[in-house]
């Protein structure tokens, strides 16, 4: 049995999980966020106990000390020593990295050369390495990438139709997202139905404040919906998702900005809070379309038809699904969307079972036993799937 802590590191946060591997069981979870200003916020659970302190962070290498003194304190372990490998989750690993890693000085540099694909991440990620390797210098460190899963995809899925010099002078072209959560969850929407993995063909719907859509056949990644960066593909909480690249010109010169300035729009004001007028949180645009409120309304079904769009290219694409997989916090908790979606795929012969679509509880089915194509909700695990690579790569006993 090994202990690993599975660690995604943000600008000014810290999120972790303790697991005890190969079990996978939750030790302690928890959050640091605020870091850097003047007062830090420390969520941390243990024992069925959740745990507050508001502690002065001034940089991650603070946070991850007070982490680790926390372990310590609280009996939750007896010594450091039972830390046997830390993983990371990586944004942007760009066409360098084909599998999860060992951390070594080389791929720090090539995490940091990615930066301009994942500027709000790859730079926080090197930060929470290096607390992490200054606090536990002989532990290994292993890199997870959210791109991995869908380097998979054939050219002819990840190429844009731009100069192909683009390609390969600046690596552009889609490299998608998510994608530690879309292998977990088409493997055990496999379990569900079961059948052998290399025998499914699953849509992967990661609906969060950031979403994406994937086509996962044979275990593997054929499509998805994110591109250069998460960008591309489907509204969301903040982001446009898809539209003519000519918007950024025209709105450049109706509102005298840059183009850096209109993609910072795209990317920061758009999406729910855009369209809505009220927020970027799903709840409270479901409560202004509850109150009649036609922008909130028409938020959730211009992503419902977009989500649909690709549900139907990546049935087409694969030549048909055997389950479409609802995850993350939206996919998850918004009956009234997962609705509006399967609603509209009819013409698959989806059937959607209302009492079970309505009826809160976690991972469960939620289509008619006779609906040609079964659907999940499946709470993703990303900690999980990065607790596996690191014992597998690091080669943990």
């Amino acid at each position: 049995m090994a202990k690993i802590m599975a660690v995604n590191a943000g600008s000014s946060s810290i999120k972790f999980q303790l697991l005890e591997m190969p079990a996978e069981t939750l030790i302690a979870s928890g959050v640091m966020e605020r870091i850097g200003l003047a007062e830090g916020i420390f969520t941390i659970k243990y024992d069925g106990k959740k745990e507050e302190t508001h502690p002065v962070l001034p940089t991650h290498a603070e946070g991850v000390q007070l982490l680790l003194d926390t372990l310590i304190e609280k009996k939750i372990v007896k010594s450091l020593d039972e830390i046997s490998g830390v993983g990371h989750r990586i944004v942007q690993g760009g066409e360098y990295f084909k599998d999860s890693t060992l951390v070594d000085e080389s791929v720090v540099e090539k995490i940091a050369e990615l930066a301009d694909l994942a500027p709000l991440h790859n730079p926080a990620h090197i930060i929470g390495i290096k607390a992490f390797q200054k606090a536990l210098p002989n532990v290994p460190q292993v890199v997870v990438f959210d791109t991995v899963f869908h380097q998979t995809m054939p050219e002819e899925a990840y190429m844009y139709a731009t100069p192909y010099e683009w390609y390969t002078k600046y690596g552009v072209r889609k490299y998608g997202a998510h994608g530690t959560s879309h292998k977990y969850v088409s493997q055990r929407a496999a379990e569900l139905m079961g059948k052998p993995l290399e025998e499914t063909k699953t849509i992967v719907c990661h609906l969060g404040n950031g979403a994406s859509i994937s086509a996962v056949e044979g275990g593997k990644c054929k499509d998805t919906s994110m591109g250069l960066t998460p960008l591309e593909g489907i509204p969301m909480g903040t982001r446009s998702g898809n539209l003519d690249p000519t918007v950024v010109s025209y709105i450049c010169q109706k509102e005298n900005l840059t183009a850096a300035e209109v993609v910072n729009i795209l990317n920061k004001k758009s999406g729910y809070l855009g369209m809505s007028g009220r927020s970027n949180d799903a709840r409270d645009v479901t409560a202004g379309m509850n109150e009649g409120d036609h922008r909130c309304k028409l938020t959730f079904d211009v992503q419902a038809k977009r989500i649909v769009d690709y549900i139907a290219a990546y049935y087409v694409y694969m030549g048909g699904c055997d389950c479409i997989a609802f995850t993350a916090g939206m996919g998850e908790n918004l009956k009234h969307l997962r609705a509006n979606v399967c609603n509209r795929l009819g013409v698959l012969g989806v059937k959607l079972d209302p009492v079970l679509n309505d009826t809160f509880s976690d991972e469960r089915i939620i289509s008619t036993p006779d609906s040609k194509i079964k659907v999940y909700i499946i709470p993703t695990n990303e900690e999980v799937m990065i607790a596996r690579d690191t014992v597998r790569v690091a080669n943990i006993k």
